[in-house]
C-alpha cells in the first residue's frame, strides 16, 4: 500500500480504490484517469504543489478539468503570490512522482486547499500516491484528513 492509503486508514475514514493503467504520454494526467475509470471528470480532482511566496509549498486540490487560480490560492495560503512547484521539488517534497501525487500521507505535510466544488459532491476521487491509482472518499474526510481549508481556488 502506498503512504496516501496508509494515511486514509491512519485518520479513520471510508475510502475505495480504484485502478486503471496509467499513460504517461497522457496530455492531461487527470482527464485521462477519469476517462479510463468511467467518471465524470467534475468529480475526479488532481493535486497540485504550489511554491508560494516568501518559500513556502502548499498543496491545491481541484478538479481535473479546471485550472488553478494562482490569485486565489496565494490569498488562501495568505501569500504575496503563488506558482506551479518545480516539479522535481513537488517530488522530493511529498515523496510522490509526478502523476501519482496524493493529498495524503505527503512526506511532508503540506497546507492543503480544496477547491469548493468539491463542498457539492458525496464522493470524489483523488491521486492514491501511486500512478494509476485513485481513492474515492467523502470531500469532508479528504478535508479532516488532511487538514484541508475548503476555499474557492479555480480560475473561472
Amino acid at each position: 500500500m502506498t503512504p496516501a492509503v496508509n494515511a486514509a486508514k491512519a485518520a479513520g475514514v471510508a475510502f475505495r480504490l480504484m485502478e486503471y493503467e496509467y499513460d504517461p504520454s497522457a496530455d492531461a494526467i487527470g482527464l485521462h484517469a477519469a476517462e479510463s475509470l468511467g467518471l465524470d471528470p467534475a468529480i475526479v480532482y488532481k493535486t497540485l504543489i504550489v511554491q508560494l511566496e516568501p518559500k513556502a509549498l502548499a498543496c491545491a486540490v481541484i478538479p481535473v478539468a479546471a485550472k488553478l487560480d494562482l490569485k486565489a490560492i496565494a490569498a488562501a495560503a495568505k501569500a504575496k503570490k503563488a506558482d506551479l512547484a518545480d516539479p522535481a521539488l513537488a517530488e522530493k517534497t511529498t515523496g510522490f512522482l509526478v502523476g501519482g501525487i496524493s493529498p495524503l500521507g505527503q512526506k511532508k505535510a503540506l497546507p492543503t486547499f480544496i477547491d469548493a466544488s468539491a463542498e457539492a459532491l458525496p464522493e470524489m476521487v483523488v491521486n492514491g500516491g501511486r500512478r494509476g491509482l485513485q481513492i474515492v472518499l467523502a470531500p469532508a474526510d479528504l478535508a479532516k484528513a488532511t487538514k484541508a481549508a475548503v476555499c474557492a481556488i479555480v480560475a473561472h
